[in-house]
């Protein structure tokens, strides 16, 4: 397993992620509303991205016993202690948006 830092490095360093992370803390549980709610990611990298946010301990995934079977994501405690650096990096972004901030 990589260590703390390894792994903030590696979802912070990823767009997809990243976006992930915002749609799941939006409400989008399902893979498929997570794909719909991110322009241009694909299948592909949606799973790998949910995969390995599983095995990083960010999110958690529920299957429900159904046909068809339904998985849901949700954040679990290391996910959501997340959300106010999330914040705070859209924030940071908003003001290099403004050109009266100087950045």
């Amino acid at each position: 397993m990589p260590t703390p830092q390894e792994i903030l490095q590696d979802v912070l360093g990823c767009k997809w992620t990243i976006e992930v992370l915002r749609a799941v803390q939006r409400g989008e549980r399902r893979p498929g509303q997570l794909q719909r709610a991110i322009p241009g990611l694909t299948t592909k990298v949606l799973n790998e991205r949910l995969r390995k946010l599983v095995r990083y301990g960010i999110l958690e995934r529920k299957v429900f016993p159904e046909v068809p079977p339904r998985v849901e994501y949700s954040l679990t405690p290391r996910g959501r202690a997340l959300a106010p650096l999330l914040k705070q990096i859209d924030r940071i972004a908003t003001r290099w948006e403004t050109p009266s901030s100087g950045g």
